[in-house]
């Protein structure tokens, strides 16, 4: 879904579209780099204070963010953070090996010599980044987290399909909030380049079996090194909380 440009000549509706679109970017942006804890409240009245933004387009970007499922919403009681979970991860990840393979063989299938030269340069300006930041290495670098996913866009830019494509987009928006997650946690080491460079040198190759496998272990090493972090953080939970979150 996009937002048509502001017609300057309107009553006023494309300029409130433009500002619900700024707030759903950085709103967006925001939830996704888990800046908010997950299942508290997101109040209108707040969300107009800290973005600077009336409350008709603060609640237009948050009904399109509730439709992508980066928001939960109760009727008549508001918005609230959507939770992480181990079971929703297993079928994130799940869903995203079915999707991605899909996409993967099909762009193996029909590539181009433009398809090949982009995931060259994907992965050669991946590999020349830190993943992250030179100054604070306990912080992931934005300019990488940009070129990750540019890399692995490129993988299925070829399969021929917007919606595919578009589907797959979605699915990895939803990963990053995990793989964040992952990246504070500890017992599982990995070497993140040259898990992309057997992914794209298996692609290049043609070779679309053996790139399923890497790149779906890829994803399936990520969702490990996620639940590996869940346990952690349960472990280390008084049983007061671990007993509130228990269904009953």
């Amino acid at each position: 879904m996009t937002y048509a440009a502001a017609n300057l000549n309107d009553d006023g509706t494309g300029s409130k579209s433009t500002l619900a679109s700024t707030v759903y970017h950085q709103l967006r942006a925001d939830l996704l780099r888990g800046a908010f804890e997950t299942e508290s409240k997101l109040r209108v009245e707040w969300v107009v204070s800290k973005y600077s933004a009336g409350a008709s387009p603060v609640r237009e970007a948050l009904n399109r963010l509730a439709s992508e499922g980066l928001l939960g919403r109760h009727d008549q009681r508001g918005f609230f953070i959507m939770p992480v979970s181990a079971a929703e991860l297993e079928e994130l990840t799940r869903t995203r090996c079915w999707l991605e393979e899909r996409a993967l063989r099909e762009s193996i299938a029909h590539r181009t010599a433009e398809w090949e030269e982009q995931l060259v340069l994907a992965l050669h300006r991946l590999g020349r980044t830190s993943r992250l930041m030179p100054t604070d290495l306990s912080s992931l670098n934005p300019d990488w987290e940009r070129l990750h996913r540019t890399f692995h866009r490129a993988l299925i830019s070829a399969c021929r399909s917007r919606w595919l494509v578009g589907f797959c987009d979605q699915l990895s928006d939803h990963a990053y909030r995990y793989r964040r997650m992952a990246s504070n946690g500890e017992g599982i080491q990995r070497d993140d380049f040259a898990e992309h460079r057997l992914i794209a040198e298996n692609a290049l190759d043609g070779n679309a079996d053996a790139a399923v496998e890497a790149l779906l272990n890829h994803y399936r090493l990520t969702a490990a090194m996620c639940m590996e972090r869940f346990k952690q953080v349960e472990a280390s939970e008084p049983a007061s909380a671990r007993a509130e979150r228990t269904p009953r």
